[in-house]
């Protein structure tokens, strides 16, 4: 059977569509706003003087025929010798910013060496294509990742000079052998690192100090190469960077390239139902809706109208309404593509479009599919070349194709749920329109509190800068596992603390009590015969095997710190769109026995948190409000699981669990307010737990729009009366060793963060509490008690007391 006929490109379609959808009564209701994003002019520049010539020349062949003017700035700044962050926006050409220096001095010295780094193979293969398509036999162009076959491994050793990695490989493979590397090291003038915005949390910390490694063993070596690094927008790149690195970068971040215009549409999905003969009434006092059609929780068709925890309206999933949008886009000879958060859901919004498209357009259901992390190279490029060609008009992804693979000519995006930053969800619009045609992008707010105020608030995602990575490189967590890999690489000296940071002299002590390091009189040694085992990507133990009982088949790993959560017993795990059933979890061997299955049900765990305050280490007080940073120490018991249905997030069921407690010392920001607050915000005792629980849940909600975080990377808890402050008392904590550096970012934004807490629980228009405002998917207890209209008073009361005059100089920023 040949290809289906390709639909020409026809830039009229997506104004026509979006009209379309606008016009529609049930859409018309579901779009919050649009915004009209202007077309920008490009700003061309001149070849540097300095570029190799072949280089020039096979980059215009390649449809390059000018830089734009960003691009050469960098360029200059590397080629000059001085680090620098590019930091501009999707689809920038950000690549050729640093190609351009690197390519020229491998062309021009066959000694020099350059490593660049990226946070995923896919993109470091991506780049690795890219490069060799220019044809440089003077470059010797390799990746080197846990793919790489051993007889390779010694190749690009002896004889690659531009060697692309990820900072997984650069910890475990090249810095512990760099004797093995030492002629790579003596040459190596460049460090690229790309993505760099995607270092944050405790992450962002281990990359911070594996460069900080990468930079003491290059100066064993007498090099010190030039970073450079490439980003989306972020807030503040310049800081990022040079905390990523260690060392000081130029900012280049003014975008000089063209860009269509845009439609940026803000979209959030129907409630299914309100709980029967009830209106549906935000805590504001609005009335936006009467009962259900017929007083008996049914919905308009006569059909059940399915609930949530504790009878709470369910909103419909953003991926089903996502997969309704597709199919409409793709009828209309839109190209278009839908960012999910999980594989599963790619295959599920490709085949319900699929579905879709079948009733009204059957010759057009082979042209949409799904493209996730898990398929083979050849797949992924097969969909890449379909998708450019035009012959597939849809697709449903992960943000695989959000970092890098370079795919002109698409008409839409529709992003299924905030991804988590608004440098991600810029990314994921940005691969629309890329040639300059006009495009559309649609978010779909997930059943989330931060969701829920980003659609209502326009201003969140349109007037505001994008976020700053927010990660910690002196977690002491973080630290003193890098400086045992440090002095098991080399003998730790006096002068190598100071790049360490300074943590790093006490850090250094500690070990040394603990008889991890040993101290001589030319530095510190490490003492064991093993080399240090440090996860990069987590903390807390070693992580537990994902193991299938039938086979034998090791799937994959989790973390040790989520492993209570993601695979107890009972848990659904997903492994390359495939899905299983954990049988058991054996904490004393790490591993987890899972059994294939399909349920059309998901799994979320419930938690038990206690906290006990430590330290506050800042604190700002204000009339009848108190508000802390500090040390916590948070025990946390998984005891329970409920099973949700995927399709609708109805609650089917719970079970109890029994598992161990756990314990983590923690950074935590917490605020208290006084009885007298309470009874002025008219909060009567009985509901006070009620009220602090609802804000806790909401404000855990909302911190992503302020730190680079997700709400599973936080935690917290709330109570009418805590022992360590003797008041009314709510804490919101990293759920990480040490901290993150996110519990920090609240509370230097705090009266920004709780404003915007209060919106969002205010403009929700359900009746007492929904997973849009005050529920939690991982509360502990059952989501009982909330008191929505009570934690609005008692917001309001707080941020009244916060913007009035403190009775000490606060330390929080005022924004």
């Amino acid at each position: 059977m040949g290809s289906p006929a390709v639909t020409e490109h026809d830039p009229a379609r997506v104004g026509t569509v979006l009209n379309r959808l606008a016009r529609d009564s049930r859409r018309a209701a579901n779009i919050t706003h649009v915004e009209s994003v202007p077309a920008r002019r490009g700003q061309p520049a001149a070849w540097p003087e300095w570029a190799d010539p072949l280089l020039v020349s096979r980059l215009r062949a390649a449809g390059i025929e000018q830089p734009w003017a960003h691009q050469v700035e960098a360029a200059r700044a590397a080629h000059e010798g001085r680090g620098v962050v590019l930091a501009t926006g999707t689809a920038s050409g950000k690549s050729v910013g640093y190609l351009l220096p690197v390519l020229t001095r491998l062309l021009a010295e066959p000694s020099s060496r350059a490593i660049y780094l990226a946070p995923t193979k896919a993109l470091a293969n991506d780049q690795l294509r890219s490069v060799r398509s220019l044809m440089l036999t003077g470059v010797r162009a390799s990746t080197y990742d846990g793919d790489t076959p051993g007889p390779e491994r010694e190749w690009v050793r002896a004889h690659a000079t531009f060697v692309l990695t990820n900072p997984d490989m650069l910890h475990r493979g090249i810095l512990p052998a760099h004797r093995r590397w030492a002629p790579f090291l003596r040459g190596l003038r460049f460090v690229v690192v790309d993505e760099c915005h995607g270092y944050r949390g405790v992450f962002g910390a281990h990359v911070a100090q594996i460069l900080r490694r990468l930079r003491r063993v290059c100066a064993r070596y007498g090099t010190r190469p030039v970073f450079v690094l490439a980003s989306a927008t972020v807030a503040d790149p310049g800081l990022s960077a040079s905390r990523l690195t260690g060392v000081d970068v130029d900012v280049v971040d003014a975008d000089a390239s063209p860009r269509g215009p845009m439609d940026f549409a803000l979209y959030e999905p129907p409630l299914l139902g309100v709980r029967a003969g009830r209106p549906s009434t935000p805590a504001d006092g609005t009335e936006v809706g009467g009962p259900d059609v017929d007083g008996a929780g049914v919905d308009g068709a006569g059909a059940p109208v399915p609930h949530g925890e504790n009878d709470a309206p369910v909103r419909r999933a953003a991926t089903a309404e996502s997969a309704d949008l597709l199919a409409d886009l793709v009828a209309e000879g839109v190209r278009t593509l839908v960012f999910v958060r999980s594989r599963r859901a790619a295959e599920v919004v490709a085949a319900a479009a699929r579905r879709g498209l079948g009733e009204v357009a059957p010759e057009l259901v082979e042209r949409v599919a799904a493209y996730r992390a898990g398929y083979l190279p050849e797949e992924r490029r097969s969909l890449e070349g379909r998708l450019r060609t035009g012959e597939l008009l849809g697709v449903a992804a992960t943000s695989a194709l959000e970092l890098g693979v370079d795919i002109s000519g698409l008409d839409a995006t529709v992003i299924a749920g905030f991804p988590g930053t608004l440098a991600s969800l810029w990314q994921q619009a940005g691969r629309a329109g890329r040639t300059g045609q006009a495009a559309l992008a649609v978010l779909v707010a997930r059943d989330d509190p931060l969701d829920t105020y980003l659609v209502h608030h326009p201003e969140a995602v349109f007037g505001r800068p994008v976020e700053a990575s927010v990660f910690d490189p002196d977690n002491p967590y973080v630290l003193m596992p890098h400086l045992e890999c440090a002095a098991s690489e080399l003998p730790l000296t006096e002068d190598d603390l100071e790049l360490f940071g300074p943590g790093a002299r006490a850090a250094v002590d500690d070990l040394v009590r603990h008889g991890r390091l040993r101290r001589r009189p030319t530095g510190w040694f490490w003492t064991q015969r093993h080399r240090p085992d440090v996860d990069i990507r987590g903390v807390g133990g070693p992580p537990v095997r994902i193991v299938e009982t039938a086979t034998g088949r090791l799937l994959g790993t989790v973390d040790a710190a989520t492993s209570h959560s993601t695979v107890h017993a009972g848990a659904v795990y997903l492994h390359q769109g495939a899905s299983f059933i954990v049988n058991e979890l054996d904490l004393d061997d790490a591993v987890a026995f899972v059994d294939a299955a399909t349920p059309d049900w998901t799994t979320v765990a419930r938690e038990h948190t206690d906290i006990r305050v430590v330290e506050s280490t800042r604190s700002a007080r204000f009339a009848d409000v108190e508000i802390h940073l500090g040390t916590v120490e948070v025990t946390n018991q998984v005891i329970a699981f409920q099973r949700r249905r995927l399709t609708t997030g109805e609650v089917l069921g719970q079970e109890p669990l029994d598992l161990p407690p756990r314990q983590l010392r923690t950074r935590a920001v917490w605020y208290t307010v006084t009885d007298e607050l309470l009874a002025a915000a008219q909060i009567e005792p009985a509901d006070v737990p009620g009220a602090v629980h609802a804000a806790e849940h909401a404000a855990i909600g909302l911190l992503p729009l302020f730190a680079t975080c997700d709400r599973w990377d936080i935690g917290g808890v709330s109570t009418d009366l805590h022992p360590d402050t003797g008041r009314t008392s709510v804490f919101v904590y990293d759920g990480h060793a040490g901290g993150a550096g996110f519990a920090e970012r609240g509370f230097l934004r705090v009266a920004n963060w709780l404003r915007a807490t209060r919106d969002a629980v205010a403009a929700c228009e359900c009746p007492a509490g929904c997973p849009s405002c005050v529920q939690s998917p991982k509360c502990g207890n059952g989501n009982e008690p909330l008191e929505k209209a009570a934690a609005v008073r008692l917001l309001d009361a707080v941020l009244a007391a916060v913007d009035g005059d403190p009775a000490d100089p606060p330390s929080p920023r005022r924004e």
